[in-house]
Formats: structure tokens, C-alpha cells, sequence
């Protein structure tokens, strides 16, 4: 019997994220889509092709990574780039000179790297806000607003935009919301449910979730939107090999079984840090004491396995990540591993020191990735790592 699915989105979230944009393999019906390792096709005749033409347009493990992400995001068009970056910076192709965004003041710092150092450049304008309050978003506004971009929960400092509220300012200035979603991933948070325009994820982490490769991925609904960035992508190439696409398209089939480990290890042990440190040193969305922990429950169905603890010094946090051993001292996160980082010298090291300061992102502050391991493994490290705190 022929193995097809419909990408029905009323179908289960564990369907979909299994099934959904995987088509039956032709030639001999392998169940996994093919990594279709190839830069060009052989065409039938002059203008007769099967769809495809060169591999930097289309690719069949490509596509079928773009189906599946939309299913899981509720949206109707996907396109994988060849990191997050990569993804960012084609959707802001979508703008002109002039053009200016409301962007949230606690982003990766990736994202203000290229806005600060490179598309402010080209005459895009960049207004950054304390996204955490709705009315400020608004403030921003001027007539030339094209586009607000938040990050929920932000890196690192795990704030929470309301995105319905976003939504509404936005479209009022026709303007569009683009979220990052890269944290809590489309099994606890679908953006395009509270009126996003332009859903994007470095599938790199949670999507991916092996640490073993890196992508970028964008979502829309709006078919004119997607008929853009697929100009755009095909454009300024910035897309992945096959392989990177086939091993995020296998990473996000277990994604229903890990984001519920990340999420129960998270949060024992942000219960466990603040006993340890005090609720005011722990920034987790899932702890009651988060200032919009009620924010939090409203759009996100779970918390993940985001954690930033406030040290105080360099020197603390310098020992603390020296003493532990299960939870590894990298950048990056959402892998079935534990990672911990310093996001002062690490992922926003581009952000200048005045602007880290004034956004809380001190040089005691360390992040942690809580992987999948046995709990009471991670906690033991970390009972080992913080007895000098």
C-alpha cells in the first residue's frame, strides 16, 4: 500500500511532526524522504521539467523539511536557509531603505549584530524596545514602519512579549510581526495563533535538537509573503545542503517526545537553583515568581529548558562554569545534551558593553540548556559546580 499523508493541521501535533511534508519515494518506497544529494536535474525537454531545475531553487529533502515545519507551525509556506542568520536576513530582503523596524531591545545578539553593523547600511532604520511592554512597541511607531520583530522568551534574559497585543499594534500601522520562536518551538508556542505574520527558527536547536548541524527556517501564511521569499531565497542562495535539511527533518520528528523532557528538567532545576540563589538570581518562565509567569501560561503550553542565573560577578560565573561537567561550556542550545554558556562573551559579545549593561546581561549572568539526561545527573553536577557560589 502507497504511504501518503494529507498535512491535515487537524491532525495531532506527534502526526504531523512524523509524517507531515514526507511524500512516497518513487523508485522504491523508502519510508524515510532520500537526501537527494544532487546540484542539478535532467530535464525531459527545452521548458519540460519535473519541477525542478537547480538545486539552490528547489530540493525535494529541502521541500519536505519546509512542509513539515509549516504543519507543526499551523502555516501554510516554509523556507530553510542555511542558518538562522541566514533565514533573518533574507526575510529582511522583504524591506527597502527607509524602511523602518521595531525590534525588541533583548534579542540574540546575532540579530542586532546584523541590523547594528550591516542592514542599518543599506538605509534600514532600527528602533529597539522593551518588548515586554506592549505600549512602548507602539511609541515606536512612525509612518515608515514596516515591520516589528520580537523574540519570546528573549535570549538570554527570558522576557515575554505578548504576542496577541504585538500583533494588534502592528497591523494597526500596517506593519508586519515577525517572531523568533527558536526557544520555545512550535510545541509550545504557535505564533501565528495570536496573529503573526512571519514565524522564524534556527533549526539548529530545538527543531534539529542533536547538535549536529546548522539551519534557519522561515513560516508564513500569506501566499504574496511566500511568493517573496521564494524570489528572495532563490535569489541570494542562502540555502542548505540536502543533508543539513534531511537532518533536521529528523530531528523534528522526535521533537514531541523531547520538548516535554526539556521542559520537566527545566523546571526542576530552576526550582532547585532558586532555593538555592533566591527567586530574584533565576530567569525562568515557568517559575511563579517570573514577573509574567501569567503571560507565559496564557500563549505557551510548556517552558522548555531555558535557564539564566545572575552570579554577580565574572569571577563566579567563571567558577561555576569551570567546576561543571555534565552541562557543557558551548554556545548554542536546544540539544538532547546540556549546554551552559556566558552570554556576555559568548552569543552577545557583539552587543556593546554600555547596551549589556542596560539590559541586564552582566557578566555573572550564565545560560543553561537543559538537555534530556537523567535529572538527578544534572543536578548533581550542578550541586557540584555551585557549591563554591
Amino acid at each position: 500500500m502507497t504511504r501518503v499523508f494529507d498535512e491535515d493541521l487537524t491532525a495531532g501535533f506527534a502526526t504531523r511532526a512524523i509524517h507531515a511534508g514526507q511524500r512516497p519515494e518513487p523508485l522504491a518506497g523508502a519510508i524515510m524522504t532520500p537526501i537527494y544529494q544532487t546540484s542539478t536535474y535532467v530535464q525531459e525537454g527545452l521548458g519540460q521539467n519535473k519541477g525542478y531545475e537547480y538545486a539552490r531553487g528547489k530540493n525535494p529533502t529541502r521541500e519536505a523539511l519546509e512542509r513539515n515545519v509549516a504543519a507543526l507551525e499551523g502555516g501554510r509556506h516554509g523556507f530553510a536557509f542555511s542558518s538562522g542568520m541566514g533565514a533573518l536576513d533574507s526575510i529582511m530582503k522583504l524591506f527597502r531603505t527607509g524602511d523602518h523596524v521595531v525590534c525588541g531591545e533583548n534579542v540574540y545578539g546575532g540579530t542586532f549584530r546584523l541590523f547594528d553593523k550591516l542592514l542599518q547600511n543599506f538605509g534600514l532604520r532600527f528602533t529597539y524596545v522593551d518588548t515586554r511592554d506592549p505600549q512602548r512597541i507602539e511609541d515606536a511607531l512612525t509612518p515608515e514602519t514596516r515591520l516589528v520583530l520580537v523574540e519570546t522568551p528573549t535570549n538570554p534574559l527570558m522576557r515575554i512579549t505578548d504576542l496577541r497585543a504585538s500583533a494588534e499594534i502592528a497591523h494597526r500601522a500596517n506593519a508586519l510581526l515577525l517572531v523568533d520562536n527558536t526557544f520555545a518551538s512550535p510545541f509550545f508556542q504557535r505564533p501565528f495563533d495570536f496573529g503573526a505574520d512571519i514565524v522564524y527558527h534556527s533549526t539548529t536547536k530545538y527543531l534539529n535538537g542533536h547538535s549536529d548541524m546548522v539551519g534557519g527556517i522561515a513560516v508564513v501564511n500569506d501566499d504574496d509573503l511566500a511568493a517573496r521569499l521564494q524570489f528572495i531565497l532563490n535569489s541570494a542562495g542562502a540555502v542548505p545542503g540536502p543533508f543539513d535539511a534531511w537532518l533536521a527533518l529528523r530531528g523534528t520528528k522526535t521533537l514531541h517526545l523531547r520538548m516535554p523532557r526539556h521542559d520537566e528538567n527545566g523546571r526542576t532545576i530552576a526550582a532547585w537553583l532558586v532555593e538555592r540563589l533566591g527567586e530574584d538570581k533565576v530567569f525562568y518562565p515557568g517559575l511563579p515568581s517570573h514577573p509574567q509567569h501569567e503571560l507565559a501560561k496564557r500563549q505557551m503550553s510548556g517552558f522548555g529548558g531555558m535557564i539564566s542565573v545572575e552570579l554577580g560577578t565574572k569571577e563566579r560565573a567563571a567558577q561555576v562554569l569551570g567546576r561543571c561537567r555534565l552541562f557543557s561550556l558551548a554556545e548554542s542550545l536546544g540539544g538532547v545534551e546540556s549546554l551552559i554558556s556566558h552570554p556576555a562573551s559568548m552569543t552577545h559579545a557583539s552587543v556593546p558593553l554600555e547596551h549589556r549593561m542596560e539590559l541586564g546581561i552582566s557578566d555573572g549572568l550564565i545560560r543553561l540548556s537543559c538537555g534530556v539526561e537523567d535529572v538527578g545527573d544534572l543536578l548533581a553536577d550542578l550541586e557540584h559546580a555551585f557549591h563554591v557560589v
